[in-house]
Parts: structure tokens; C-alpha cells; sequence
């Protein structure tokens, strides 16, 4: 995980927030290639679930929700961890993980070869509830304001919009609505770099379906997101479905599955899919007064149909992408490192680099840099010798690299080098677009 941490601010992916001031713990900024990274992840999510399908539409909810709306979820009364902290060291840790082999990361603020509470040192706290959303108040006058609250799931947006995406998008079970969007848990104890952090991106997707159906379904995608986390070049042996005990199901649901990476830190959640019941629509028809359920107008059938629910996170699948792309081989007695990432989601998919930067090379480099990039995220690099150029486009996972030498001007052809294979062919110019473009469009493994 260090390793990763350091090529990602040496690389400009992910910056601690507030550096300058001490930063704030769990809080995270991502550079310009980890913003060209997030988004690619997703818009490779959104094809999958809205561009490729017929059957789910997209949504973009509001963060703050009317307060009622957490009442309705069980987020106000439920949604918390029991919190100890340590008198001696200051620090807070989740009650729950102390024991945990799972979480070795949880140490004693004062002798981090310990856990709390294996120490004479340490004087912890009697476990207290601790809620994880964040509040805040609406209204431009203290005494008349609102309490509210920074939402802590895209989910209950989407369940409230149920009715208005039915109608007017006109579809019947099933059917989905998929969103992407930011959300805030107060957590008790994040870290492990953009693993667990307090302010996040999650991609959800709520299927509705008829009751009956619902097992079929929730089976169905298990399966489909598993295989989409295949198709952008992660490695099946770091990949597993582990399904839920039953002490460990919500309330709601009847079935959860993760989707877990093998991390630095050891097996942890990727994914999550659920079959939630037809609970969020019946918690909110009751709180809100009005009826959420499908009706079939053509044979007067009704119901309150149930909802599978993949929920991903961006960061989390950031991680994971990183972490499955990271390499370090040998070229020629140096070492390399390279980040492998699929094409489709490499923050840059070729870089322009000139020789030498004389005998017109960077005036034609720059040439075939412009025409480029209006077809892809295309970097022009001149600074340094072309071997640090090479190394800086691979740490950064660009696939393809395009140099502009002294035969260009002689024959019209460039080199195109292979990030992964590192074999270099020479290319004619009128042919490099169609090209790169049929290498893009190729199947890729790790």
C-alpha cells in the first residue's frame, strides 16, 4: 500500500487534503490523473448499467434530502457504530473492531505494536452509539433553521424519485435507476488511504422487480458485476463473491453478496448487492403518505415491487484498479514501474513524444498531439530524455507512446510503442488513428 500511496501523489492521482495545513484525516483530493481515472471508471459503470441497457434510466438526486426521509430509512435512529476512546492517547476506535482480526490496521495510539486495551497504558471508554451522518441546518436564521443532513447513500433518492421515474420514463418491473453521486459518513475509524474516507463517491443501482422474481434477479447480478470488474482487467484470482451469513444481513434483506478485492490490506469489500425486499418503498409510502407500488393498468395488478441493489464505490474500485495495474519489472538492468491498467479506463490513451526537441521533431509532434487528442486523451511530452519520458507515461499506465524521429520527416511514419509488451512498430501517420483505434476496441487482459 505504501508503494501505492507514493506513486499516486508523485504521479498526481490523489493528494492528502489540506496538506499544507496538517491535513484532515480521511480526506483526500485527486489530481488531474485521478480525476481522468474516476471518471473513466465512471463512465465505464454508467455504459454498463444506462448507455448498453434498455431497462435502466439515470438519476442525479439532491444530497440534502428533507430530514424525514432518513427518519423513513432508519438512517436517524440506526444508522451507527458504538465508539470507545482512549483516555491516554486521545484516540477514538470503533468498539466492534478491536478484537477483529480483520482489522489489524486498529493499534494503540501509544504502542502501535499493540491493540487498545492490551496495554496498562491504555483506559478506553465504555462503548457509546455514535451516529455516522453528518448534520447540518437549513434556513438563513439559526432559531427558525432546519436540522439536516449531508446524505450518507445515493439510495434513498432514488427510492423517493420511484414514482416519478415510473411514470414519466414509462417503465414496468424490472426495471432500474441508476445514479452517481457524493456522499458523507462520519466514520469512527476510516483510513487505509481512499479505501474508507469521510467524503466519497458511490455508483448504486436500484433494480425493481416483482416479488417473485427477486431471487432470480439478485442471482442475475451477482453475476453481471462480478463480470464487469473481469472486462476492465482485474485479476480473477484477487476477485471473489462471498455471500453474507445470516447474523450478518440487514434487517431488510434476504440476501447480500460482496464482491471483494484482495488488497494490500487483505480481502475487503468492493461491491455489495442485495435483495433488499420491498422495504424502502414501504418505509417511505408510510412516512410520506403516498403509495409507491406499480400498477398494471391493462389487468388492474398492483404490488410494491422488491429492489436489488449493486452498490459500488468509486474510490474503493480506484483502489482496487491501481493496486491490480501495479508492476515493477526489468529493462535492461533498470528497474520500471507500470501501472497496467485496462485502456478503456487509462486516464491518458497515448502520448506524443518527440526524439530530440530540434530538427522540427516538436513542431510535428505537436501536429499529430492536436489531431490526436480530438479522438482521445492524448498527453504531448518534450521534457527529458526519452527514456524518463517512457518511465513517467508508464507509471501514469498510458498504453501507447508515439515518437516523432528523424525518419518521420523522411518516410511519413512514427513508432508506436506498447506499454506491456514494449514492442515498438513503425507506423505510416495516415494509418496511426485507425490504429490506436482498433487497438482500443481490442479484448484486454492483465
Amino acid at each position: 500500500m505504501d508503494k501505492i500511496v507514493a506513486l499516486s501523489k508523485r504521479r498526481g492521482f490523489v493528494f492528502p487534503s489540506s496538506e499544507i495545513y496538517g491535513g484532515l484525516a480521511s480526506s483526500y483530493d485527486y489530481g488531474h490523473y485521478g480525476v481522468l481515472l474516476k471518471d473513466n471508471v465512471k463512465a465505464r459503470w454508467l455504459e454498463a448499467m444506462v448507455r448498453e441497457r434498455d431497462d435502466i434510466v439515470a438519476l442525479d438526486s439532491s444530497i440534502i434530502l428533507h430530514p424525514r426521509v432518513w427518519e423513513a430509512s432508519g438512517h436517524v435512529s440506526g444508522f451507527s457504530d458504538p465508539l470507545v476512546d482512549c483516555r491516554t492517547c486521545k484516540q477514538r476506535f470503533r468498539a466492534d473492531h478491536l478484537a477483529d482480526p480483520e482489522h489489524e490496521e486498529v493499534r494503540c495510539g501509544k504502542r502501535p505494536s499493540k491493540r487498545p486495551g492490551e496495554t496498562p497504558v491504555c483506559d478506553l471508554t465504555e462503548p457509546r452509539q455514535f451516529n455516522l451522518m453528518f448534520q447540518t441546518r437549513v434556513g438563513a436564521v439559526e432559531e427558525t433553521g432546519v436540522d439536516v443532513y449531508l446524505r450518507p447513500e445515493t439510495a434513498q433518492g432514488i427510492f423517493i424519485n420511484f414514482k416519478n421515474v415510473a411514470q414519466i420514463a414509462r417503465r414496468k418491473p424490472p426495471f432500474g435507476i441508476a445514479q452517481v453521486g457524493k456522499a458523507f459518513r462520519n466514520e469512527i475509524t476510516p483510513g487505509n488511504f481512499i479505501f474508507r474516507t469521510l467524503e466519497f463517491e458511490q455508483m448504486e443501482m436500484e433494480y425493481f422487480v416483482p416479488p417473485d422474481e427477486a431471487d432470480e434477479w439478485y442471482r442475475y447480478w451477482v453475476d453481471e458485476r462480478y463480470r464487469w470488474h473481469l472486462r476492465y482487467g482485474v485479476r480473477e484470482s484477487h476477485l471473489r463473491v462471498r455471500p453474507h451469513e445470516a447474523e450478518e444481513l440487514s434487517h431488510y434483506s434476504s440476501g447480500t453478496s460482496d464482491i471483494e478485492y484482495l488488497f494490500p490490506i487483505g480481502w475487503s469489500e468492493l461491491e455489495g448487492i442485495a435483495n433488499r425486499g420491498d422495504f424502502d418503498l414501504t418505509q417511505h409510502a408510510e412516512f410520506s403518505g403516498t403509495k409507491l407500488e406499480y400498477v398494471d393498468t391493462a389487468t388492474g395488478e398492483r404490488y410494491v415491487p422488491h429492489v436489488i441493489e449493486p452498490a459500488a464505490g468509486v474510490g474503493r474500485t480506484v483502489l482496487a484498479l491501481l493496486c491490480d495495474a501495479y508492476d515493477e519489472d526489468d529493462i535492461g538492468g533498470e528497474q520500471r514501474t507500470v501501472l497496467r491498467l485496462a485502456p478503456h479506463i487509462a486516464p491518458i490513451k497515448v502520448a506524443v513524444l518527440p526524439l530530440v526537441n530540434k530538427d522540427g521533431q516538436p513542431e510535428k509532434a505537436r501536429a499529430i498531439y492536436e489531431q490526436l487528442r480530438e479522438l482521445w486523451p492524448t498527453e504531448y511530452d518534450a521534457g527529458g530524455s526519452i527514456g524518463k519520458r517512457y518511465r513517467r507515461q508508464d507509471e501514469i499506465g498510458t498504453p501507447w507512446g508515439v515518437t516523432v524521429d528523424g525518419q518521420t520527416g523522411e518516410d511519413r511514419t512514427v513508432t508506436l510503442r506498447d506499454r506491456d509488451s514494449l514492442e515498438q512498430v513503425r507506423v505510416p501517420l495516415d494509418e496511426l488513428g485507425d490504429e490506436l483505434g482498433r487497438r482500443l476496441a481490442d479484448p484486454w487482459r492483465s
